[in-house]
């Protein structure tokens, strides 16, 4: 049996070798959104300053739950700023926001009321859990 337990242990760490980037590559990211709209300021303002930080990371934000309000036609911080602004200077810079489906079905919301930078996938916390699992995204709760 301790044979067995050695090969699997050296199958899992050349496994965790393949998984990440090779220097060089972008680093790719996954920003969770599952709180309400006064946490979407601060998670912008992360994402602006990763970017400084590393221009070429790949930035995705998904979001569910009270996370998706920012992504809201209309939707406002504290100031009145919409959010809107900040989310498409964001996509002029590559980052890609999802919306999850599930939500909006929940919520009796049509996909119109989504900001049309934002696109809509099944399920946010099953893109979270592929974009991780499959291609290779490291996971930020901001």
């Amino acid at each position: 049996m301790g044979i067995w337990k050695l090969l699997l242990a050296a199958f899992a760490a050349s496994i965790a070798l393949f998984a990440q980037a090779a220097p060089g590559d972008p680093v790719k990211v996954v920003y969770h959104m599952n709180e309400g709209i006064d946490k979407a300021p601060q998670a912008l303002r992360n994402i602006r300053n990763h970017l400084t930080a590393d221009p070429k990371a790949k930035i995705v934000v998904v979001s569910h739950a009270a996370g998706i309000n920012f992504l809201l036609k209309d939707a406002k911080d504290a100031n009145g700023n919409p959010f809107e602004v900040a989310v498409q200077d964001l996509v002029s810079k590559g980052v890609v926001f999802d919306v999850c489906a599930f939500t909006l079905q929940s919520r009796n919301l049509d996909a119109k009321s989504v900001i049309e930078e934002a696109k809509l996938v099944p399920s946010g916390v099953a893109e979270v859990a592929r974009l991780q699992a499959q291609e290779g995204f490291v996971y930020l709760k901001p």
